[in-house]
């Protein structure tokens, strides 16, 4: 999230925080993709890490792509750390250890979507690569380790420093050590939520297999083919993971509210500053327990949204749903991700079938299937088959889904093309971790440095 809300509005009653969520519904005609993406930023010269400040720093490479592009610059304590473009139409943010994160506009088209992620890419390489930076496109940070990777002088990120190791092992490795690809969509009424959340939250463990990409940390293989999956199963708990509730028949707006309401809170901002929160949950605040902490010691709505977008479900719910389960990859990987979540969630047919091959699956099933994926990635087994079979079915879905959308290029293509990396990793029966660990045994000699050459923007 680029820039955090400030909306000041007081208030009232749960049915608002339903309301928020609810205003999400739009038309068929109206929906979009907005798909994110992030990256680590390294220089050339000994595959070293980029700072905030400097020269030839990442401060520095917002300001040349501000110069550029001509976004707002998103301020924080007087530092930039992000843009934004005027009308809304997109972002740039830094993770915490200064990933290099595109929000891209809300798109009709996957099509639309490759060339933005294309075009952000030419835009950050001409201005980064002067400075001798490039940018990695992995799940997570292969040889730095946690002390080496700088920190982004970002306020909400210094409070969730401080907080998460409270809550899990492995928080800040998930802050400052992974990236990833997600992707957004709308719904057009709560049953179309539902049936989404449910399809996507089932599957979403198979958006980590066909997108593992973290198998180094350290400098050295770290046991898996999605290091950044495993990073999930604790990273804190009360906020994130597979979510049983949503897997109810009865599945609402409501639910999600007063899941969230009793989570607890990072931050608020007063004044334009950001307030440490953590010690209490949402309800808690709107039952008047900051009067302690903040001037007036009640919630608005920019504070409901704040909240929402610090939790952290494989399938995030705000006014769209988020797709959360994938690694961060080459660059043919950030159209690839949009365009399975699309096939699979905006064709009608598809929905329905895809619906109905998911059916029977239980949270069990798929809490069985997220925790060994990880390690295991498509050869993880499910029921009496591998996620390499269920794969194979589901990509042909989605292909049939992105078909029967009929969004075609100049060219007379649909977007059914943009499945194939997908494709390949079903048809040769190893992830593109698998791949990098062969090199690393072979080619590569046992060093990961080659992978900050093959892999880089």
């Amino acid at each position: 999230m680029a820039r955090d809300t400030t909306d000041f509005r007081p208030i009232e009653g749960m049915d608002e925080l339903v309301d928020y969520l609810a205003a999400g519904n739009k038309p068929r005609d109206k929906w979009r993709i907005g798909t994110e993406h992030e990256k680590f930023p390294f220089y050339v010269d000994g595959n070293a890490p980029v700072p905030y400040g400097g020269d030839r720093g990442i401060r520095a490479i917002l300001e040349g792509m501000q110069q550029k592009l001509g976004w707002d610059p998103i301020i924080d304590a007087g530092r930039i750390i992000g843009l934004v473009e005027p009308t809304g139409q997109g972002a740039i943010s830094l993770e915490p250890g200064g990933q290099f994160e595109l929000s891209g506009a809300p798109l009709e088209t996957i099509h639309q979507t490759c060339r933005e992620g294309n075009a952000h890419l030419a835009q950050v390489r001409e201005i980064a690569e002067p400075m001798g930076i490039r940018f990695l496109g992995l799940g997570g940070s292969p040889k730095w380790t946690l002390a080496d990777t700088p920190r982004m002088p970002k306020s909400r990120y210094d409070i969730m420093t401080a907080y998460m190791p409270k809550v899990g092992t492995k928080g800040l490795d998930m802050m400052y050590r992974t990236c990833t690809i997600q992707v957004n969509l709308d719904f057009e009424s709560e049953a179309d939520m539902r049936r989404k959340m449910q399809v996507s939250l089932k599957l979403q463990p198979l958006s980590t297999a066909l997108f593992a990409n973290s198998p180094f940390t350290d400098g050295k293989p770290n046991g898996m083919q999605s290091w950044r999956g495993d990073i999930w199963r604790d990273t804190d708990n009360q906020r994130s993971g597979l979510l049983e509730f949503c897997f109810s028949p009865e599945f609402g707006f409501a639910d999600y509210a007063e899941w969230a309401l009793d989570v607890p809170m990072y931050f608020v901002i007063r004044d334009g500053r950001y307030h440490d929160m953590t010690h209490m949950t949402f309800r808690q605040f709107m039952a008047g327990d900051a009067r302690n902490d903040i001037t007036d010691g009640m919630p608005t709505m920019g504070d409901w949204a704040n909240h929402l977008s610090t939790l952290f479900p494989d399938v995030r719910l705000k006014r769209f749903l988020e797709m959360r389960g994938a690694d961060g990859g080459p660059w043919r990987r950030i159209c690839a991700l949009p365009a399975f979540w699309v096939g699979l969630l905006y064709d009608a047919a598809t929905l329905d079938a895809v619906e109905e091959f998911t059916r029977d699956w239980s949270y069990q099933d798929v809490r069985a299937m997220r925790d060994a994926v990880p390690e295991q990635g498509i050869s993880a087994a499910f029921r009496n088959t591998t996620l390499r079979d269920v794969g194979r079915d589901v990509l042909a879905l989605s292909r049939q889904g992105l078909v029967n959308r009929g969004r075609k290029n100049h060219d007379g293509f649909d977007e059914a093309g943009f499945l194939n990396t997908l494709d390949e990793v079903v048809a040769r029966g190893t992830t593109s971790a698998e791949e990098m660990l062969n090199a690393y045994n072979t080619r590569w000699g046992g060093s990961i440095e080659p992978a900050f050459l093959e892999y880089a923007y």
